[in-house]
């Protein structure tokens, strides 16, 4: 049979490193480098480059050096890789060495980044790594200079779609858990199966791995192919690109390591390379234009390490410029967090002076606004180094006034890179006007398709009491008609503004009680949290004291707004200092499982750069134009978790109008998908519809037995799950809008075959509907209880109701596979108490069902032989065994029945019996047994040493101890 994941993913992926200047070699001839089967570490392989790169090191300090890398020492894996981590590609290493002028510390160089060719690069797949805990073969490991950088793990594209990465994830997860080691030395971890490809770093959790969509600077058409696979191989691995990828765009922000995506990849090395190629300042800059939420910060940290690093620019001061307070914070925090060499955060006008002269070598981190002279002079020339990288944060704010001014007079020969999600293009304010032409694009649009962010729905709430600028112009045109024009307009710029009529008592009572409704129907039944923007600061305290009524303290929320000198006790209640403003985020943040404060009520403040991926939903109240509407809206648009499918925006001053302003300084290529009306989803939910329904074709909604027994094949029923969670995606983004009201009898009926389904075929977790939003699992629990449907939890098939509950079906072929899919699971679940007995049954199970589907048996006659199959498991479980030795003792026997085909079964079950005995007496006495390496290991040494005195081949032994071991712990791990 053909292995679909060895022939169509493992071998091209190889095949393509080949053409890149891999050498393969198999697993086998890998093993004759390697000093035992547990080693990673290609020892000689290593030695060698290191020789060959530092041809001066001695051979006492090059035994140290390989040492230092093949028996690191660390608290735990986490620690180990980060120092492993800083050795390759941070701080570096050193040895003491007298090379003619005393004993002095020589760095060693690890790569040869200027000469790929000095670097050897080997692939090999089905690498084999044992240990106490067992054996694990990871589908293609990448060596570079013998070190194993790169793991890579591979899954059929025959699997279903949704099962293909995940698969993969887990399998990572088991080996970590299995055999650390393997990932001592890893950086990039890729999972594959060629239809889908992504990538992250160690204990990356699975939905932060991420497309590469862009082979840069290769070309679409030099891949020659658009597998996602090919794509990605050689967007990351060619040699010259995953060294770069490896030395400058992965970082530690703080416990999380993070690897670059393709597009902040792009978007350094088009900046380095505008940088190289053009002398005159003003050709070197220009602006990167990356869609909110898409890790801008990140990209500049990693154009600071490159541009650290390119001998070519001498090691250049590089200056970071925000507009605001809390985005300063945020910068240099994120700056020390991943490690960058001491960024210094000018605290004065004076103080940034003081830090712009020092020169090479230097990181300042400043606010726009420290650039002004005291008094009335103008700000000095600092440098006129041509040596200086400015980059700017949110380039479209600030960048065109007399501060920005003031910073170029300082520093007239600087390179300008302006960083935005929204930039404007207008003629008296545009941004690549301002810092050049565009260096690299990453659009909403493209964003949403990659899964770097979420989209952004917009709601219309209350017509009737939405502020549109037309219905206001007609409401004051007909209570002033006495007055002429002129008269007209200076009454109406004197008295009557939006904050008058927003803030009228009536309408904010109702608006308030609308939110609450919304939001505790919508948002935060999800868990997810939300904002309000206020038209004033005392719209914002009054929307707090109306919230908060309404709520009756189903959640918290907190006002965030300036502080006032003069402010009345209204708003001085409200004050708050910088460190309580902070405290406040920080709970925010939090799951609302973990903290209550579930809505921030604002009016300037957290409208820009704010990130809190927990929120989903903003409330607007308040008329904001061009790019502040679009950094406001984006404060939604971040990942969370799986559940968080969309972002969304409520609008009750209506601000549309103004969208269609701030969305007009764009091309419409650029801004396409920025938001989407709720009537947009309507289409996408008939599809979805459809899709869902067609899996009961021809059936009347009274047969639900037929339904569910459409569902008992396990590839069917994962087809239908993944159709079934579309479309209650699409119903969740709907509610509790009236719009959805014809599609709820599909998703209640739909829903109840799923349940009932789940209950026939003893399925667990695979069809849990958690993922499809809290407010659709209760239309559909809420039906299936008020319509009395029994759609309990699966029985187990060793209860005494099992019988009777497969008897109440009316169709034989129900009865069956309700009785083949219970007998999987107790075989799937205790399958590591006995792996011998548990797999011997789970293939007679199969071959009666294939012989069933081939007509060699009746249905009666399967239902016959699955109800023996059952009594075999029920004696199991009461402890019953064939071979008359203790449930303890019988999985030992087993298994070495297995492997010593020719052993006499008297020897072979003392010998079970001797080795139960013996692990049971070493472990009875120690709790956490399982966590102690040490005790482990020596156990493990006994263990086989007991085993090669019985005179068990040695491979046999080794074997045999990893699953004793795995037995051992399935059997005593708890104790």
């Amino acid at each position: 049979m053909e292995r679909y994941e060895e022939t169509q993913v493992e071998i091209p992926f190889i095949e393509q490193l080949k053409t890149y200047g891999y050498t393969y070699l198999t697993s086998a001839e890998l093993d004759q480098e390697r000093s035992s089967q547990a080693a990673v570490l290609l020892e000689e392989r290593f030695r060698n480059s290191l020789k060959h790169l530092n041809p001066w090191i001695s051979d006492n300090n090059l035994d140290k050096v390989v040492r230092r890398f093949a028996t690191p020492q660390a608290e735990d894996l986490w620690h180990m890789n980060k120092q492993i981590f800083d050795w390759l590609f941070g701080e570096g290493i050193t040895v003491v060495q007298d090379l003619g002028s005393g004993n002095k510390n020589h760095s060693v160089q690890l790569f040869d980044y200027d000469t790929i060719g000095n670097n050897d690069f080997v692939v090999t797949n089905q690498f084999t790594l044992t240990n106490a805990l067992g054996t694990i073969i990871p589908d293609i490991v990448i060596f570079i200079n013998g070190l194993p950088l790169v793991l890579v793990e591979c899954k059929s594209p025959k699997l279903s779609p949704e099962k293909q990465l995940p698969e993969a994830y887990r399998q990572i997860e088991r080996y970590v858990r299995e055999h650390e080691k393997l990932f001592w030395h890893n950086q990039i971890i890729i999972l594959t199966s060629r239809d889908r490809a992504k990538a992250a770093t160690l204990f990356t959790p699975a939905k932060h791995y991420s497309v590469w969509k862009d082979p840069y600077p290769l070309s679409l058409e030099d891949v020659g192919s658009d597998s996602p696979q090919d794509i990605l191989v050689a967007g990351m691995l060619r040699k010259e690109v995953v060294l770069d990828l490896l030395r400058n765009f992965i970082v530690y922000d703080g416990k999380v390591k993070k690897l670059a995506r393709y597009q902040q990849y792009r978007a350094v090395n088009k900046a380095i390379e505008r940088i190289e190629q053009n002398e005159k300042p003003s050709k070197r800059g220009g602006v990167v234009w990356h869609t909110q939420g898409s890790g801008k910060s990140l990209t500049m940290i990693f154009l600071s390490k490159k541009l650290r690093r390119i001998q070519q620019l001498k090691n250049p001061m590089i200056a970071i410029v925000t507009d605001r307070t809390d985005l300063d914070n945020q910068i240099t925090a994120t700056f020390r967090d991943c490690g960058f060499s001491s960024p210094q955060q000018a605290q004065s006008v004076e103080d940034l002076k003081l830090q712009l002269s020092k020169g090479q070598g230097t990181t300042v981190m400043t606010l726009i606004a420290k650039f002004q002279e005291n008094g009335n002079g103008e700000f000095p020339l600092i440098s006129e180094s041509d040596n200086i990288i400015v980059m700017t944060d949110e380039s479209h704010r600030s960048q065109y006034k007399t501060f920005a001014l003031n910073m170029r007079k300082a520093l007239p020969n600087a390179t300008f890179i302006g960083f935005t999600g929204t930039p404007i293009d207008k003629k008296e304010r545009s941004t690549t006007g301002t810092f050049g032409a565009y260096i690299d694009k990453y659009t909403i649009e493209q964003a949403v398709a990659d899964g770097a962010t979420v989209p952004i729905f917009y709601e219309s709430r209350l017509p009737d009491l939405q502020v549109r600028g037309d219905s206001l112009d007609e409401l004051f045109n007909r209570s002033f008609s006495e007055y002429d024009e002129e008269e007209k307009e200076k009454i109406k710029q004197k008295y009557v503004t939006n904050d008058l009529v927003l803030t009228s008592p009536e309408r904010m009572r109702d608006v308030a009680l609308d939110m609450v409704k919304h939001f505790e129907e919508k948002v935060l039944v999800n868990g997810y949290k939300a904002q309000v923007v206020a038209v004033s600061r005392k719209a914002a305290a009054k929307y707090k004291e109306l919230i908060d009524s309404f709520s009756n303290g189903k959640f918290e929320t907190a006002v965030i707004i300036s502080n006032g000198h003069n402010d009345k006790e209204e708003l001085a209640s409200h004050h708050k200092s910088k460190s309580e403003e902070r405290a406040l985020i920080e709970r925010f943040k939090k799951p609302f499982e973990a903290d209550k404060l579930a809505m921030l009520i604002v009016c300037d403040k957290l409208l820009t750069g704010f990130d809190a991926p927990v929120e989903q939903v903003m409330y607007l109240d308040k008329p904001l134009k061009e790019h502040n509407l679009l950094q406001a809206v984006a404060r939604t648009n971040r990942r969370y978790d799986d559940n968080k499918s969309y972002g969304l925006i409520v609008d009750y001053f209506g601000v549309s109008r103004f969208l269609d302003e701030a969305l007009a300084v764009f091309s419409s290529n650029d801004i396409e998908g920025a938001l989407h009306s709720i009537d947009e989803e309507i289409p996408r939910l008939e599809q979805r519809q459809r899709q869902v329904m067609r899996y009961f074709d021809g059936l009347k909604p009274e047969q639900r037995e037929e339904a569910v027994l459409r569902l008992s094949d396990e590839n069917v029923r994962t087809d239908f799950d993944l159709a079934y969670k579309r479309f209650a995606e699409s119903m969740d983004r709907v509610l509790p809008n009236p719009k959805a009201g014809r599609f709820l009898p599909t998703l209640k009926w739909t829903g109840t075959i799923r349940q009932l389904a789940r209950s026939k075929f003893a399925i667990d977790d695979a069809m849990d509907i958690s993922e499809c939003g809290e407010k659709v699992r209760q239309i559909v629990q809420d039906y299936i209880h008020s319509n009395g449907i029994i759609a309990h939890d699966p029985i187990s098939i060793l209860d005494a109701s099992f019988k009777a509950d497969v008897e109440a079906n009316t169709k034989p072929e129900t009865k069956a596979a309700q009785m083949e899919h219970a007998i999987k699971k107790e075989i799937s679940v205790k399958m590591q108490e006995d792996e011998v007995f548990y797999t011997s049954l789970k293939e007679k199970v199969e071959a009666l069902v294939e012989e069933y589907k081939n007509r060699q048996l009746t249905i009666e006659e399967l239902l016959e032989e699955l109800e023996k199959t059952r009594e075999e498991l029920v004696k199991k479980a009461a402890g019953k065994t064939v071979s008359g030795l203790t449930s303890l003792q019988e999985p030992y026997y087993n298994k070495l029945m297995e492997v010593i085909e020719d052993g006499e079964q008297k020897k072979l079950k003392k010998l079970a019996i001797s080795l139960q005995d013996f692990i049971e007496n070493r472990v009875i006495t120690i709790s956490d047994w399982t966590k102690k390496v040490d005790f482990k290991r020596q156990l493990t040494a006994d263990m086989k040493l007991k085993l090669l005195l019985e005179e068990i081949d040695v491979e046999d032994a080794a074997m045999l101890t990893g699953y004793f071991m795995s037995l051992a712990e399935t059997q005593y791990g708890n104790r």
